[in-house]
């Protein structure tokens, strides 16, 4: 690794989330930070690529589920190191966690306390979600914050535990449109992310309301896809 590599490797890190000063390991650069145990190795394996490999499964999003990937080009490691540090600070429990110390000394006797407790919650749980999804719509692309919603997967009235209710992997991260019609049921989606669209609405509505039938949720989990699953068998509609 040659002392340029090195400096563009830190200031990745840096800008990504992994802001702890690098460690020297194995002739690459271990990245750390204060907010998560989990650290990424990134060697350098020629002119422009890389290696990064995690010490935790499944938080690098690789085609084959390794936790290694091959990344050519800085540029490119920007977009690995931005989603993984995004994924070790949403990862499962971790925002249940944070909820439960945030309520911890807060009164639930009433119902209007209940609720307030409720939306701390619901505040954690979307702002998981901007994270996880780097701030877009994970089907439109959308990336106007103001207007994206943090849709429950199975409905957080369904859910059993505040584990399952602000898993992050329970959400996603929809334009408004989107949204509700996720949420009313007339649109889900397969374990391979394409698009479905409930044989209720018609196709003359699904084009006023300019859903289209290519449309993918990319960078799915097997662990969406549980309760996708959920969704597709409880939520989404059979034909009126």
């Amino acid at each position: 690794m040659t002392p340029l590599d090195r400096l563009r490797i830190e200031k990745a890190a840096a800008d990504c989330g992994f802001e702890m000063t690098p460690l020297e390991r194995d002739g690459g650069l271990e990245l750390r930070s204060a907010r998560f145990p989990e650290t990424l190795l990134v060697q350098s394996t020629g002119s422009s690529t890389l290696t990064v490999s995690a010490s935790s499964a499944g938080l690098l999003h690789s085609v084959d589920g390794a936790d290694i990937v091959k990344v050519d080009g800085f540029g490119a490691l920007y977009d690995v190191l931005r989603a993984a540090a995004a994924h070790a600070r949403t990862l499962p429990n971790r925002v249940a966690d944070a909820f439960r110390r945030e309520t911890a000394g807060m009164p639930r006797s009433t119902e209007a306390e209940r609720v307030v407790v409720q939306r701390v919650g619901q505040n954690l749980f979307r702002s998981a979600l901007l994270d996880y999804w780097q701030g877009r719509c994970c089907v439109t692309g959308l990336t106007v914050p103001e207007l994206l919603r943090a849709s429950h997967i199975k409905p957080w009235a369904s859910c059993e535990s505040d584990n399952e209710r602000l898993d992050v992997f329970n959400g996603l991260l929809l334009a408004p449109h989107l949204d509700a019609l996720f949420d009313g049921g007339w649109i889900s989606f397969a374990d391979n992310g394409k698009l479905l669209i409930s044989e209720a609405l018609a196709p003359t509505e699904s084009e006023r309301l300019g859903v289209r039938a290519d449309w993918v949720l990319a960078s799915l989990r097997p662990s969406h896809c549980v309760n996708l699953a959920f969704h597709r068998a409880h939520v989404f509609r059979d034909p009126a």
